[in-house]
């Protein structure tokens, strides 16, 4: 018998809310399995009554068969004994399917709603939220919500039945030994609160020192957090501190058991209590004659399984409107409001010409709380881990902005040549033309890479259009603008998989000749030939198996087999070697050939072919022009080319 339920009878301050919207709505998710449900009523109807019919058979056994030393009857009686667990065995069983196939599809359900919202979410919501908290809500809270519907509500069903139907016979046999038998509740529930107190306790802190351990073993277990262990040799450390972890797990666990177990004496003495009074004034009953052996012995069973079920009901508000909360949580997610909303009457984009235009584009990172997860408390369970390394179990409750490469801070205090600004993007405006190569450099931070990203819609302007081929993004579907173009990001990104799942990611039918022909366009083929297995190669958690000019040409060659009219590329090649470089450089000539091309140019070679460069500082253009027109102005892009080119120069 578990206690968490005794828990939950202290916890009326942190009693979720059940309203009456979230029920309907939990009910709209389980109308589709009505008959699964019904039958499972009915199954709970067919256990419920075969349970009332032992003790029956064993006061008809004790009263009537015995001392009538009728030998045929006892034997049909005991094959009766034998045949009711049978047949409550079988309507178990399929009891147990309905519930399944209710709760299984309740998941497949929630989960299929969850992951396409998921999926429609703009960048902006996925930068602000942790990937912890929505595997939680696709895992954790999607089976919490499983479990109201197939188990607590069915438990709640089925221990509500039971006790109406064990106390309607034990009233038919005798009603004051039934008013007896219940008036001990008091102490049961005394008991309950009592110690219900000291168990959430435990349970909390067994909650957080495994929260705290698992946060421990996420930190360091990762590929990234194993490779800066072993770098800068803290195995040790990490070792003890697991170690610390591990010992308060195991020390509340001991605790937990310890005054779980004293709980459990407290309620068989209570219980005992219960079946002293019965069986002591159902003897008195019997000697008066008011009562037969067989009737005692069958209302001493009934009257263990009222316990049960009480108990069981005792439980059952809190442990519902926890289980809801899960539903609340899932729900939360499905009714997020989309920053990148299509249009009912989007136009597709057919014959793409590759025609680009910025107008007056601004654009900040300011964050809508409307559109971002709430901290909605788990009641019963705690998940909040603060500082991992530090043992500290402080959370960090500030919402700061994105701190990457381009939305900037905006703490401390800003020079001449900080980046740090409110807007990331302010009053943006260039054409590029099909064909044309168009260059963007400028310091860290000055809105380069949050330019790229507006062009395929991971987020939108604040202020301003941008329009493709004379069509306002905002007009066109997701589907045609994604088709029509193909992203390079600094930080390459692969699935672990083979090679060839990577590749054909872009286009899913793509054939083993259009793959080879794009991995030969990004100098990529005769290295993956010379692989053991190929196309077939494993590349690792996130391609770590792989080199950075490895994965950058495999990411080069999916973008050539998705053959996209415009090119986005952030040109980041400074961290490879030079014959990696080399062959990336080679490998972009080919893919950017008759392409619109925007690169945010790390090298002279790139910049120096540009047909447009656009020069940006603190999210504005500052220059634009070719390379002899802006060293003509002796500007910013003049200081750049003298301290970020210099080495490139011959």
């Amino acid at each position: 018998m578990h206690y968490g339920w005794w828990m939950s009878m202290r916890q009326g301050d942190e009693k979720p809310k059940v309203t009456k919207q979230l029920l309907l709505r939990v009910l709209a998710y389980a109308r589709g399995y009505w008959w699964h449900i019904a039958g499972m009523l009915v199954t709970i109807l067919l256990t419920t009554g075969l349970s009332l019919l032992t003790p029956l058979i064993f006061r008809n056994m004790i009263d009537v068969v015995i001392p009538a030393k009728d030998v045929t009857r006892l034997v049909w009686l005991g094959v009766a004994l034998l045949a009711i667990p049978a047949l409550t065995g079988v309507v178990n069983v399929f009891q147990r399917r309905f519930n399944a196939s209710v709760g299984e599809g309740v998941i497949y359900d929630l989960r299929s709603a969850l992951f396409s919202r998921l999926q429609r979410m703009s960048l902006r919501f996925f930068t602000n939220t942790k990937s912890g908290e929505l595997m939680s809500r696709l895992n954790n809270d999607v089976v919490g919500a499983q479990n109201a519907i197939s188990n607590t509500i069915v438990n709640i069903v089925t221990n509500l039945i039971e006790a109406i139907a064990l106390l309607a016979v034990m009233l038919t046999m005798q009603w004051q030994l039934t008013l007896i038998s219940i008036l001990i509740l008091p102490l049961f529930i005394i008991a309950a609160q009592r110690l219900g107190n000291v168990l959430r306790d435990i349970a909390r802190q067994a909650m957080e020192t495994n929260a705290q351990m698992n946060a421990h073993m996420n930190e360091t277990l990762n590929i990234g957090g194993a490779l800066l262990v072993k770098l800068f040799g803290r195995t040790r450390e990490e070792e003890n501190r697991f170690r610390q972890r591990a010992a308060s797990v195991r020390d509340i666990g001991i605790r937990r058991a310890v005054v779980g177990s004293s709980f459990f004496v407290i309620f068989g003495l209570i219980t005992a209590v219960g079946t002293a009074l019965v069986y002591g004034l159902g003897g008195w009953y019997v000697i008066a004659g008011a009562f037969t052996v067989g009737t005692i012995v069958a209302f001493g069973s009934y009257l263990g399984q009222l316990y049960s079920a009480l108990q069981g009901l005792a439980g059952a508000p809190v442990e519902f409107s926890t289980s809801m909360v899960s539903f609340e949580r899932v729900f939360e997610v499905i009714d997020l409001p989309q920053d990148i909303i299509e249009k009912e009457n989007a136009m597709s984009l057919r014959d793409v010409r590759g025609e680009l235009e910025f107008e007056d584009v601004s654009f900040d990172y300011h964050i809508d709380p409307s559109k971002l997860l709430k901290d909605v408390k788990r009641y019963g369970r705690h998940e909040d881990v603060g500082a991992v390394l530090s043992l500290t179990d402080k959370v960090d409750k500030s919402n700061g902005k994105k701190k990457d490469d381009e939305a900037a801070s905006t703490s401390g205090e800003a020079d001449s040549t900080s980046q740090a600004r409110e807007v990331a993007l302010e009053r943006i405006s260039f054409v590029a033309h099909p064909g044309q190569l168009i260059a963007l450099v400028g310091p860290s931070g000055a809105g380069k890479t949050t330019t790229t990203y507006l062009i395929p819609r991971l987020y939108d302007p604040t202020d301003g259009v941008i329009r493709i081929d004379g069509h306002d993004l905002r007009d066109v579907t997701l589907e045609s603008l994604s088709s029509a173009i193909g992203m390079v990001t600094q930080e390459t990104y692969l699935f672990h998989d083979t090679i060839r799942t990577n590749l054909t990611y872009a286009k899913i039918d793509a054939t083993q000749s259009e793959i080879e022909s794009a991995a030969r366009a990004a100098n990529i083929h005769n290295f993956i030939m010379d692989l053991p297995d190929g196309y077939d190669t494993i590349v690792g958690e996130r391609g770590y198996r792989l080199s950075g000019g490895e994965k950058q040409r495999i990411a080069l060659a999916r973008v050539i087999l998705k053959d996209p009219r415009i090119l986005v590329l952030d040109e980041a090649t400074s961290h490879l070697d030079s014959e990696s470089e080399s062959l990336i450089q080679e490998a972009l000539k080919r893919v950017m050939a008759g392409r619109t091309s925007i690169v945010i140019a790390h090298r002279l070679s790139t910049i120096l072919a540009a047909d447009l460069i656009l020069v940006m500082d603190r999210g504005k253009i500052v220059e634009s022009g070719t390379h002899d027109e802006l060293i003509a102005l002796n500007g910013l892009y003049a200081q750049l080319y003298e301290t970020q080119f210099r080495g490139e120069r011959v």
